[in-house]
């Protein structure tokens, strides 16, 4: 059916400021379903209280409000300025909770405005934990043992009937603000407690513990047709136990048989059906029992989120801009696909590469934090990284984490590596950590065989079969070099499967006792050099027109070149304290006038929950870490007049020296300038 024509004018919420487990994906998604809305010709008048973001800017909304995110806010401004509708799925757990409370006080009926997308009863289905259990009874799918609290003697009467561990979750909270696992009665107690005061209805659920079962997640659209698709699936490298937002994650799924993808395909297809979300994406999460495939339905986010924005960018399909035009009456069949101009909406996407997420963590600046993930999200950003295999992907996002470290091993130099015993390895492999992905790497040098890393840890054997494989290539590696075989005297194709293991010149530079110039200079003599490839939504089943790409080291180079002036921006790569969405912003503003003047504007970043890394925010986008590596690898293909540091926060500013030192073009600040202002001395 065509756009609905009794609607005019729009209210979008926003998220307001940046917190755990509410970031800038939610800029990203909400300046996406502005642009769509307007391009549709509807009056768009935008709510959210962050002015550091693209979403604000006067250019994105018709008419944008300020102001804190609050119902009596709320209410101020559909009284001002008497919406049609209003949609709240665009703005997290905010918008939500928000959008909710303002209609439970009857303005909305009263004034005539409608809530599409999801509308209250579907809400409160999806977040109100003891509805949705109820609704997963009905349609015959299985959910965690569980009760409903409302209060703390309710809860000791739970935890006695199902046992410890015991999982908490608050209703109408995001990033597991108010949950957690409770191995006692004292720590019961303590997350109850807390979980009752975060819930906006004084609601918790607890649950058995499913810790150690393999989580899913999977992207779903529904239309008002009926019409349902599956967007991405994501598996969660850890167990059941962490956050989603806390996990190392892996599109599409790895190590789901046929038969288990397509059961919780169709289950997802039923929840969304039951749930009753008529127009968007939603987010449904699974667990899957390792040995026998019991599968559980863990729970649901009726809205774009965190992982809308990680789908989004991993396949190409941009989730938030489709369910703002599916809230106001379009169907999937009636909406086109921006990357091949020739497939639509209603066609899923596919992918022939490996994407890897990785969490970044901040709890060096707060010591006395403890470095243990739970159910409850820490991790203030997060990084992605594309590649042709699991292995490849794995230590690209490593080296885009910018913590130091290069890859998965031997990426710094042995005097400042720590090298831990074997109780501290056990020890980090048993407790969820920042660095058990290091831990893993440690235990294989340590000799630990997988199955005792597999029990340690309950992370699928088929990821940590990688891990070995990308170790046992390192100690090939080693091998050589005790063996006086210096990397000139490789062969050109060992090297190439070398890089193949997303192995950076730095950990090359370290194995071989040289330095990183040395190994580029042999892999350009060896002409092993990286192609790069489109990210088209298809597999390569249709050609693609928006340049999306990612580095590999295969034949085919897909790049399109072209005569213009090219300029290459430098982004912030994933948020951390003190580096976040603002950089963003300048980013996004110097493509815009880049655009403006004529010149091709080349963004180069590896956060996926930003609009600079849109794939229609630049003329050319690369998916890449933020390394000297890989940041000159875009430069050798592109050619551009230069290279734009100033805009991404300190990320590109560490690198204009580098760069300049083997004749990059800095434009702006001097490479000098800049090194004297941030040298203190």
């Amino acid at each position: 059916m065509p756009k609905r024509t009794d609607i005019k004018k729009i209210l979008i919420i926003g998220s307001g400021p940046i917190i755990i487990g509410q970031a800038c994906e939610f800029d990203y998604s909400g300046t996406q379903a502005c642009k769509a809305l307007m391009e549709e010709g509807f009056q768009v008048v935008l709510i959210n209280s962050n002015p550091a973001t693209i979403m604000t800017d006067p250019e994105t909304a018709h008419r944008t409000y300020v102001e804190p995110i609050t119902p009596e806010i709320l209410a101020k401004v559909v009284e001002r300025e008497r919406p049609d509708a209003i949609l709240p799925t665009l703005g997290g757990q905010t918008g939500l909770n928000t959008a909710v409370k303002l209609a439970e006080t009857g303005l909305l009926e009263r004034l005539g405005v409608e809530m599409i997308g999801a509308a209250v009863d579907v809400i409160k289905k999806a977040e109100d934990r003891e509805q949705f259990r109820d609704a997963m009874e009905r349609i015959g799918l299985k959910v965690p043992k569980s009760g409903i609290v409302r209060d703390m003697n309710q809860a000791r009467e739970v935890a006695e009937e199902i046992g410890y561990p015991i999982i908490i979750r608050a209703s109408f909270t995001l990033g597991g603000i108010g949950g957690g696992v409770a191995y006692n009665r004292e720590e019961m107690e303590t997350l109850a407690s807390a979980g009752l005061d975060a819930s906006m209805i004084s609601e918790i659920l607890m649950e058995e513990s499913l810790i150690g079962w393999k989580e899913y997640e999977l992207e779903v659209m529904r239309d008002f047709k009926d019409n349902v698709v599956i967007i991405c699936s994501i598996e969660n490298f850890d167990p059941m136990g962490i956050h989603t937002g806390d996990s190392i994650t892996v599109a599409p799924a790895q190590t789901l048989t046929d038969r288990e993808y397509q059961a919780m395909r169709d289950a997802a297809i039923d929840i969304i059906r039951e749930i009753g979300v008529e127009t968007g994406g939603s987010n449904i999460q699974f667990a899957i029992h390792p040995e026998n495939g019991e599968m559980m339905v863990i729970e649901m986010n009726p809205r774009v989120s965190r992982s809308s924005a990680l789908a989004s960018k991993a396949t190409g399909f941009p989730i938030a801009k489709i369910a703002a035009k599916l809230a106001v009456g379009y169907t999937l069949d009636e909406i086109a696909n921006d990357i091949t101009r020739e497939t639509l909406a209603s066609f899923e996407p596919t992918i022939d590469y490996c994407v890897v997420k990785i969490p970044r963590w901040t709890f060096e600046k707060f010591p006395g934090a403890e470095d243990r993930l739970t159910t409850s999200m820490k991790s203030v950003g997060e990084t992605m990284a594309i590649g042709r295999t699991f292995k490849e992907s794995l230590q690209k996002a490593i080296r885009s984490l910018e913590i130091g470290r290069y890859g998965l091993g031997s990426d710094i130099p042995l005097s400042q590596e720590h090298q831990p015993d074997l109780q501290e390895i056990e020890e980090g492999l048993i407790n969820p950590n920042s660095k058990r992905i290091f831990y893993i790497r440690e235990a294989f040098d340590k000799r630990l065989p997988l199955e005792r890393v597999y029990e340690l840890t309950r992370i699928d054997p088929w990821f940590l079969y990688h891990i070995q494989q990308i170790y046992e290539m390192e100690e090939e590696i080693k091998d050589l070099r005790r063996r006086g075989l210096h990397l000139k005297k490789w062969d050109s194709d060992f090297l190439k499967q070398v890089k193949e293991y997303g192995y950076s010149d730095i950990q090359l530079a370290n194995l071989f006792r040289t330095d990183e110039k040395a190994v580029r200079e042999v892999r350009h003599s060896m002409a092993v050099d990286p192609v790069y490839k489109l990210v088209d939504t298809c597999a390569a089943e249709f050609e693609a027109y928006t340049p999306y790409y990612y580095s590999s080291y295969e034949q085919e180079n897909e790049i399109r070149s072209s005569d213009k002036k090219k300029v290459v921006i430098l982004g912030g790569g994933p948020n951390r304290i003190g580096q976040g969405i603002e950089f963003d912003y300048c980013c996004v503003q110097a493509s815009f006038a880049l655009r403006e003047m004529g010149i091709e504007s080349i963004m180069v970043n590896s956060n996926p929950e930003t609009v600079s890394t849109d794939y229609d925010t630049s003329d050319k986008l690369y998916f890449e870490p933020l390394t000297r590596e890989d940041v000159l690898n875009i430069v050798e293909q592109e050619k551009p007049e230069g290279v734009i540091v100033q805009f991404g926060g300190q990320t590109p500013l560490n690198l204009s020296v580098p760069l300049a030192e083997v004749g990059v073009n800095i434009l702006g600040t001097s490479p000098e300038s800049i090194d004297k202002a941030e040298d203190r001395e």
